[in-house]
Order: structure tokens, then sequence, then C-alpha cells
């Protein structure tokens, strides 16, 4: 088991293919041992890879300098593999699951149940605060953990609050450790790896990117329970989370506002649409009461 996860985390760490592509080397061995004896060619025509790739993809599997950066990296983060025993059973049923996760912190949180993802607008109304301390800070003094992308806005208040309560909170990134995104938030990132847990499915030296947002999006709400939005305009990036949310099977939260406020529109449709108002914390944490047996695997 031991040399599979190295593998794959060697593997996922080649230029010139994607996570489908190593799920078919999956497939086509589940040991991954035979891949590293095939040629480039080889590679192109049973994977179906443009040449150019298998090309690229082949270098760097016999690239020297990867296989360095790899135990350096692995001096400061832990690598989490889809075959280890703490990666997230919920998670491993989502769509497209993470093949590695990059971790700082205590991973002993995956273990964790309930978790809640806790998102919003990343620009949040004066409101926004006191409506998370009167409708999640029960659930953080509970025990819940909390989870959010470490965006500016709702999702950092999400994981302050946590902190400030001696709560336990998860944010997955966008970007590898390397590449804090945003700025700003590099002291919150490093008060989350003393307490809390950040994970990232982009190894350390790779910058954010458009497209990380949304692909991180689903892991937020792949580990969680049911997906709480504070607050959202009506075209909020953060209605991608909650699409995933649902296509996942997760349940999905939302704080009804005034139909005035552009903050609220957001939330407004998605009660329209069938996410769950919450009018009280009882809303959330009976339904985590009801689900737990069937939850937990």
């Amino acid at each position: 088991m031991e040399k599979i996860r190295k593998r794959l985390i060697h593997i996922s760490q080649c230029r010139g293919i994607t996570r489908r592509t190593i799920r078919r080397f999956i497939r086509y061995d589940t040991t991954l041992e035979s891949i590293y004896k095939l040629t480039s060619s080889d590679i192109s025509q049973i994977f179906s890879i443009p040449p150019k790739k298998a090309a690229q993809f082949h270098t760097d599997l016999r690239n020297p300098k990867l296989k360095r950066k790899i135990r350096h990296d692995l001096t400061y983060c832990k690598m989490i593999t889809i075959v280890d025993d703490i990666y997230p059973p919920v998670l491993k049923t989502i769509k497209d699951a993470p093949l590695v996760l990059y971790a700082m912190g205590d991973t002993h949180l995956l273990t964790f149940h309930p978790m809640l993802s806790v998102i919003g607008t990343r620009k949040p109304s004066s409101e926004a605060l006191p409506k998370m301390e009167k409708f999640v800070l029960p659930l953080i003094k509970d025990g819940w953990v909390i989870v959010s992308g470490m965006a500016t806005g709702i999702d950092s208040y999400a994981h302050q609050l946590a902190l400030n309560n001696q709560g336990k909170t998860i944010a997955v990134l966008g970007s590898g450790f390397d590449y804090i995104y945003p700025k700003q938030h590099i002291q919150l990132f490093r008060q989350i790896t003393a307490s809390g847990l950040v994970l990232t499915e982009y190894p350390p030296n790779t910058p954010p990117e458009r497209y990380h947002f949304p692909e991180r999006n689903r892991i937020i709400s792949g580990l969680s329970f049911g997906t709480f939005v504070i607050e959202a305009t009506e075209r909020s990036g953060t209605l991608i989370t909650v699409d995933q949310a649902l296509d996942q099977g997760r349940d999905v939260y939302a704080l009804p506002g005034s139909p005035l406020a552009e903050y609220t529109k957001g939330c407004n449709q998605m009660i329209q649409d069938g996410a769950k108002l919450v009018l009280d914390v009882a809303d959330i944490s009976e339904d985590w009461k009801r689900m737990e047996p069937h939850w937990i695997i």
C-alpha cells in the first residue's frame, strides 16, 4: 500500500495528464507499477493522450528533480491519498474525488463529525457577523467543525469565529501552500494550521488559477454534512458550491433576508429553489440528529 500511495503522489505531480487520466491508469493497473515501464508512445496509445502530453508526462516521470521536490514538500506538509485510512470516506463518494490532498495542521479533524460548510459573499453586510454569531456560533460551541474556503468575507468570518471560540475549522484552498490567496490571509492561514486544518489538492508550488476555485468548492461541500449560506447576491460564486452540494446529495441551508437587499437575493432564490430556510439553529442541528446514523461510514 505504501508503494501505491507514493506512486500516486508522484504521478499526480507529473505534467501532461489529468485526474481523469490517473483514474484510467488505476483501472489499467491498481498498483500503478506498470505505468513506469511504458514508453511515451505506449502511454499515448493506451490512454488516448496526445503525443506531446504523453512525452511530457513520460519525461516528468523520470525526472529526479520532481522526486526531490516531493521529498522537500513532505518536510512541511502531509500528503493524504485516496487509498489512505485517514482519507474521509464521505469524500470518496463525490464525483471526481481528489486523488491526493496536501494538508497542514491537525489531520485528525478529518475523522470528526459533524462538519458544516459555511459560505457566502465576499462582500458581506454589517449584519453578517451578528447572523453568524446567532446561527453558527452555537454549532461551534457544540463541537461542529466549520469548513470554508478562506476567501474574503463570509469564509474568513467563519474560520475566525471558530478560532476565536476554541472551535475547530478546516480551510480548503484553491492554490498550493507556497501561494496563499488572498495574501492578506497569510496570518489567518497560520492560525488555522496551528489549531485547525488547511487542505488543498494542489501541490505546494501551484499558484492560484481562476478555475481552481470552482474545483476546490466540491471538496468544501463534499466534506460536509450540509452547506449553510449566510449571504449571497443573485449572481454570487457561492451558487457554484451550492450546485455541487446538491449534486453530491448534501443538504443546503440559507438565511432569508429582505428582498430589497442585494446581499440576500441569492439566499432568497436558493430557498425558493428548495434550500432549507433557517430561522433557528435547530433547523440544522435536528437534521444532523436524523442523518447521523446514516452519515458516518
